[in-house]
């Protein structure tokens, strides 16, 4: 049977306000005319539609206007992001590619007759296991297996349930499904992942992408944190992890590696584009509110009213600190101490406050406390709505060079080496 599947290289675009699909295809085509392939994906989370107060078709049309608009034939989807059983009815319509979240359930415990069943089959694999392109055999106890099934097994049978629900609605292989661990406190290692891909496999979710909990932090908006060389290690690890599990347990040959909260996180691009290309392999790379801190600056170099309207979130977003953050606390750190004060910002002109905001290395101005603040301060233009739309509307062009080049520049020529 047929079965949609993702290109090599694809790219979650978030899109909060539905403004952006134009320019961000542009960087998406700009692309294509170096050689690199990628396929677009717009993602939006159920949090985000319930925070600006939009529905998932809204996402579907804007994608379905900006690429017949643009003339783009290739394919491109849509992402329900972050989905559960509770939240995925209200995608079905309009999405075809599931982002399945199976982070809340990691940790509760499956049955003794489902892990037993889980055991019997997996214990083949104690002793020194050899995965092709790892150097170093890895020791593999039954006590391990017997860990890994009672953190694992639950969450595993969760995204079968879920991808149950999905495919009723859509029908088998009309849908990209990927499953989703990477917001919880502690990362995934290469053989939690290994023994992960056998429960998918045994559950018969057709999975082709699969998002881990990687080490280090992947805070919103800004760059990675954390020792560069274990991440190149242990993703590089992950890698073979997947290509083997393809062929041990079934699974489709298209499934790679999704990074979640991917956006910016500079330090490691060149490694994952070097790593990547070393083995021939894809990769996912989901960006969300990056695109809305572009709007953010664009409105900022547009001078006068935009400035005063960008202004006007950031001293309102110093007042409702707390509230803006709880939602994001596992994937932010912001220093409340280094964020500039609402005086402060208020005698800021237009180059001063985006250069603050655009994340350019190197660049002194440059704060990633305040980017970090205005990424998650988007719900104060939700409650501006007209206003903001007029703004953007107004200052279109700046606002758009600015997304294009965030995504091209300084994400899609880092990662390819362009």
């Amino acid at each position: 049977m047929l079965m949609k599947t993702l290109g090599k290289f694809s790219i979650g675009l978030g899109d909060r306000f539905g403004h952006q699909g134009s320019a961000q295809l542009n960087a998406i085509t700009e692309a294509a005319k170096k050689g690199i392939d990628i396929t677009p994906v717009w993602n939006k989370s159920n949090r985000e539609h319930n925070i600006i107060g939009t529905q998932p078709g809204d996402v579907r049309a804007e994608a379905d206007m900006v690429t017949r608009k643009a003339g783009f034939t290739k394919p491109y989807f849509v992402d329900a992001d972050h989905i559960n059983l509770d939240t995925a009815d209200r995608f079905l319509e309009s999405s075809d590619f599931f982002t399945v979240d199976v982070a809340s359930y990691i940790g509760k415990r499956a049955d003794d007759v489902k892990i037993n069943v889980f055991l019997r089959d997996a214990v083949k694999f104690t002793g020194k296991l050899k995965i092709p392109g790892i150097s170093k055999p890895v020791s593999v106890t039954k006590d391990k297996i017997t860990g890994i099934a009672e953190k694992y097994l639950f969450a595993a049978a969760k995204a079968r349930e879920i991808y149950i629900k999905i495919e009723e609605s859509k029908g088998r292989g009309n849908f990209i499904t990927e499953v989703s661990m990477d917001e919880v406190p502690v990362p995934q290692t290469p053989v939690e992942l290994f023994f992960i891909l056998k429960m998918l496999g045994g559950e018969n979710i057709p999975v082709q992408t699969i998002a881990p909990k990687f080490s280090g932090r992947f805070n919103k908006g800004v760059d990675y944190a954390g020792d560069t060389g274990l991440f190149a290690e242990e993703f590089e690890a992950d890698l073979m992890v997947i290509e083997y599990a393809v062929k041990e347990f079934g699974l489709p040959e298209s499934l790679k590696m999704s990074i979640h909260s991917g956006s910016d996180k500079f330090s490691i691009y060149p490694l994952i584009g070097s790593i990547a290309k070393k083995h021939d392999k894809g990769f996912h790379l989901k960006t969300a509110g990056t695109t809305w801190l572009e709007e953010v600056i664009g409105l900022a170099e547009s001078g006068g009213k935009a400035l005063d309207f960008v202004k006007e979130i950031y001293i309102k977003s110093l007042e409702k600190i707390e509230e803006l953050c709880a939602p994001y606390a596992d994937v932010i750190n912001i220093n409340i101490s280094m964020l500039p004060s609402a005086e402060v910002v208020s005698g800021w002109n237009s180059r001063k406050f985006a250069s603050s905001l655009r994340h350019v290395p190197g660049n002194s101005d440059y704060n990633s406390n305040m980017r970090q603040l205005i990424h998650v301060a988007y719900k104060l233009a939700a409650e501006k709505m007209d206003e903001y739309f007029q703004l953007l509307e107004a200052n279109e062009k700046t606002v758009s060079q600015c997304v294009f080049e965030n995504i091209y520049n300084r994400h899609i020529c880092r990662l390819f080496d362009l």
